[in-house]
């Protein structure tokens, strides 16, 4: 009679192999927790950004630009992908396929004025970005700034 615990124990073994070498996703912005740049609270999760690595901890932002400012000055993680809120649902994105705006009448913490949303339709239906300068990825974090992502917008 063969041993029922060597088909368990394979299962188990691939599907830590799996997890361990699975992308990185999203997890919820901690309202209150100190921008990794700036150290200032945040407090508004419509505006947050972060940076989440396997084996890492994830890296809060406050402000998008301070999100760029970051990558600029220490880069990112291995494996690391960024993520930025949708103004209009607060629900992370991949920072790569966002569409930006930056709004000179939306205050955000740090005075980037940076908003984005999950896609263009969204951008578009919103009326507090109506008249504000409209940006790719690659003009908000560079060339070679943002991990994880496309650059597609």
């Amino acid at each position: 009679m063969p041993d029922r615990r060597v088909p368990i124990v394979i299962t188990l073994v691939l599907a830590l192999a799996a997890c361990g070498e699975s992308a990185a996703g999203p997890v919820p912005i901690e309202m209150g927790t100190g921008c990794a740049f700036c150290r200032m609270a945040i407090a508004d999760a419509h505006l947050a950004a972060e940076v989440v690595a396997p084996g890492e901890e994830p890296r809060q932002y406050d402000d998008i630009g301070c999100l760029a400012a970051d990558l600029q000055k220490r880069g990112a993680p291995d494996r690391a992908r960024a993520f930025v809120a949708d103004y209009r649902s607060g629900t992370l994105v991949p920072a790569g396929d966002a569409v930006y705006s930056r709004a000179d009448s939306i205050a955000t913490p740090m005075g980037s004025h940076l908003v984005a949303h999950a896609d263009a339709a969204a951008r578009d239906a919103d009326a507090r970005t109506r008249g504000g300068a409209r940006l790719t990825a690659r003009e908000v974090f560079g060339a070679d700034g943002l991990p994880g992502g496309s650059h597609a917008r």
